[in-house]
């Protein structure tokens, strides 16, 4: 969905702009959950609704769910995003604004795919591991997947790292039948 990409990036860079950290990030990707509730939906397109109401009411659930107030940047955001009837937008922003922050730190998401649970010792090897090979420092997350069999998977942005069981049978295969 280009068009989406195209609405958020300015609202993300400009949140950076403004000295935006990974602190907002996390703010902004629970406020995005939150503004994506269906019921939340609903209300913020009732025409009836105000600006000021779905902000405050917005404002108001993020408080009581994650005990405390929204950052003056994060609101200020908002205040933008309502006035545009971009709502809708908030998880793309969320989402760009994450990667922008990253990009400034020099940090990469990771995906660790694994068949069975990963100690954090285990977690701690691989992702020192993976820095190492990567060449970056990298945010990671660990996913079970038992179709993996054995081994792992690893997915840093476009880069796919695959040492599993079933990826090395996938090549027997192949390897097999040519």
């Amino acid at each position: 969905m280009a068009e989406l990409a195209t609405i958020a990036r300015p609202y993300a860079e400009a949140l950076l702009k403004a000295g935006g950290s990974s602190a907002q990030a996390l703010e902004l990707c629970q406020l995005a959950k939150l503004a994506t509730n269906p019921d939340m939906v609903q209300f913020a397109s009732d025409p009836k609704a105000r600006q000021e109401q779905v902000s405050q009411i917005l404002q108001a659930v993020y408080q009581e769910q994650f005990g405390h107030a929204l950052s003056g940047m994060v609101i200020n955001l908002l205040t933008a995003v309502l006035e545009n009837a971009r709502l809708y937008a908030m998880p793309a922003i969320s989402e760009q604004f994450h990667e922008l922050v990253n990009r400034k730190l020099g940090i990469s998401d990771a995906a660790i795919y694994s068949a069975f649970a990963l100690s954090d010792a285990q977690k701690n090897d691989i992702q020192t591991s993976l820095e190492h090979r990567f060449k970056r420092k990298l945010n990671t997350t660990v996913v079970m997947d038992t179709s993996l069999i054995g081994g792992i998977r690893v997915v840093v942005g476009d880069e796919v790292l695959d040492t599993s069981v079933k990826a090395r049978l996938e090549q027997m295969k192949v390897a097999l039948t040519t």
